[in-house]
């Protein structure tokens, strides 16, 4: 572990560390991090004060005003270079990202190569920051409409995704011409300090400072500054629906522009045509994987029952086999929790189940290891269980049985949140009515494939209590841009709009 950290430049991590640069001082709280494999101790960081942040926002400010001239397939070439550095460093971030939050071997590389996919992405868009040009109802007259850059945008993102979700915005958000400013979760410190240095260091090569600041600190200290920070015209969060509440508020009091992707309550629906051993295996990922921890996690199924009785005894199977243990063991499928409070938060939303009436049928305990290990849990429950209307970041997947796919449909959206969703169906007519405006009313919406795994090609979020915001491809980078309309006018004449005459 010692040489891991020491390869990512992590050796001076009592140092602390803000702004690309190891910084404290002896009224600086001190976070410490930890494996949740074990819980012994990683590293310890430095939190930085308010008076540390402030430096860090005026420092983007700053680099902003220039950064912002920067032709942007130039600052495209640079964002090009940083997702080779994170290629070169893809095996140490990826362990560290295991060794720091839990997850396998696979989905820590995994989480890697999505920056890296990213950072490829954002290149062709520096290219592609299209504008409109429009007919103009005055003679000799032209519209359009262009896209600047916003500002500096604060990103907040949490553990579950500790590199990945800041990518999808800085890369965006650097090659639109803002720069960044990152509040990490304070249960991940460490990839944020390797990951931002990675990408430092290409910065620097090139000149340039205060285009990526780090701030790693309290809520209270950093996070209220940075929401209320009328320099940061956009803050990008990720987390649950309480703290988006409390963003979404702070921000528009000031008029700012927030990109929410919070909660998720995530369902699929198997009807009686499906494919079931692609079922299963789409079930079994997208509930199991990362043990839960998951925005988009599989929270919630809906079988048919006509196929129940087959359904259930082949995923009771598959849960008994999934592989507990040490993320960056061979052949784990299940690492842990993040920490006790998730342990506890598990345990009390199974006994909460029971209570209400639920069955469990595969799982359901702590494991009984050091760290934060529980069972992927399968219990059987009804409609009117109201724990399934909440999210549990754990593996823990309720099923329902249901007669008709349009009872189906409005219980995936009887919740208060909108992310994920999918359907197993060979039958056209199915796919077609989940997909339709009467059918899912998720952000994503999947025929034949689970709830996990977005593509970087495709905008994320989703609708309701998840926020509405959308991160990484399609047209998400629009929201680190401010949209501008030009009237020009290359004739002698001045003709007023509507035929309006107004003689001077």
């Amino acid at each position: 572990m010692r040489e891991l950290l020491a390869r990512l430049g992590l050796s001076d991590l009592n140092a602390g560390a803000w702004a690309g640069a190891p910084v404290g001082g002896p009224d600086d709280g001190t976070l410490v991090s930890l494996n949740p494999t074990d819980n012994s101790v990683l590293g310890q960081v430095q939190l930085a004060t308010r008076a540390q942040y402030d430096a860090v926002a005026s420092e983007a400010a700053r680099a902003f005003r220039e950064w912002r001239m920067v032709p942007a397939p130039k600052r495209g070439e640079i964002v090009r270079q940083m997702g080779d550095a994170l290629r070169a460093n893809k095996d140490d971030l990826g362990a560290l990202v295991s060794l720091e939050v839990g997850k396998i071997r696979s989905e820590g590389l995994g989480e890697v190569q999505e920056s890296i996919d990213i950072a490829d992405f954002s290149v062709g868009l520096s290219r592609q920051l299209y504008g409109l040009s429009l007919h103009s109802e005055r003679p000799q007259h032209r519209m359009m409409e262009q896209w600047h850059p916003l500002g500096p945008v604060g990103v907040i993102t949490a553990f579950n995704f500790p590199n990945a979700v800041w990518a999808w915005n800085a890369m965006l958000a650097a090659v639109c011409g803002d720069t960044v400013i990152w509040k990490p979760s304070l249960k991940a410190p460490l990839t944020a300090i390797a990951t931002h240095r990675v990408c430092e260091a290409v910065l620097a090569k090139h000149g340039w400072s205060g285009v990526f600041g780090l701030v790693i600190g309290k809520d209270a200290e950093v996070g209220e500054a940075m929401l209320r920070d009328e320099r940061l015209p956009l803050i990008s969060a990720t987390g649950s629906t309480r703290m988006g509440r409390r963003v979404g508020a702070v921000v528009s009091e000031r008029f700012g522009r927030t990109l929410l992707e919070l909660g998720g309550n995530n369902a699929i629906i198997v009807e009686p045509d499906a494919d079931l051993s692609l079922a299963v295996r789409g079930i079994t990922f997208g509930a199991v994987g990362t043990a839960g921890q998951r925005c988009t996690t599989t929270r919630r199924l809906f079988v048919h029952e006509r196929i129940s009785s087959e359904l259930l005894p082949r995923l009771v199977a598959a849960w008994k086999q999934c592989r507990i243990g040490d993320p960056l063991a061979e052949g784990t499928l299940v690492g842990p929790l993040i920490d006790a409070d998730a342990v506890r938060s598990f345990e009390q939303a199974v006994a909460t189940a029971i209570s209400q009436g639920g069955e469990v049928l595969a799982g359901g305990k702590r494991v009984d290891r050091p760290g934060n290990y529980v069972e992927p849990t399968l219990i059987r429950a009804h409609a009117g269980m109201a724990i399934c209307k909440e999210e549990t970041f754990a593996p823990i997947l309720y099923v329902v049985e249901y007669r008709s796919l349009e009872e189906a449909i409005h219980l995936q959206n009887d919740v208060p949140q909108g992310l994920s969703s999918s359907i197993f169906t060979d039958s056209f007519r199915s796919a077609e009515t989940f997909l339709s405006a009467a059918g899912s009313d998720c952000g994503i919406a999947n025929v034949n494939i689970g709830t996990s795994g977005a593509e970087i090609g495709g905008a994320f979020g989703g609708e309701k209590e998840t926020g509405g915001g959308r991160e990484s491809g399609s047209d998400a980078w629009k929201a680190y841009m401010r949209r501008q309309t030009n009237t020009m006018n290359w004739g002698r004449d001045l003709p007023l709009a509507q035929g309006i005459t107004f003689d001077v």
